[in-house]
């Protein structure tokens, strides 16, 4: 796998920006809370997901180079190692 044209953290801010601005009031259903979003942060397409691996895969067989940010709707994180998850979503 290549590296990506673009450092980690401009991916982290992309992909943010684009769930916060274009996908959270489309995403954040009660259907769809605790579920896992891929985001091409170049085209700003995406696949809701049970896990970031189906989503991905998803993702990148319609973008093969897809630079690739997962949120976990409706909360803070994706994953919680020794915390916990907070939920962000007022659903």
């Amino acid at each position: 796998m290549s590296q990506p044209h673009l450092a980690y953290e401009e991916i982290d801010r992309l992909g943010e920006s684009i769930y916060k601005t274009k996908l959270r009031a489309l995403l954040e259903t009660h259907e769809n809370i605790g579920r896992l979003v891929s985001i091409d942060v170049e085209t700003s397409d995406y696949e809701v997901g049970d896990d970031l691996l189906t989503s991905g895969k998803r993702i990148r067989e319609r973008h093969p180079n897809a630079l690739l940010y997962g949120v976990r709707i409706g909360y803070n994180a994706v994953f919680a190692v020794g915390g916990t998850l907070e939920r962000t979503s007022r659903l």
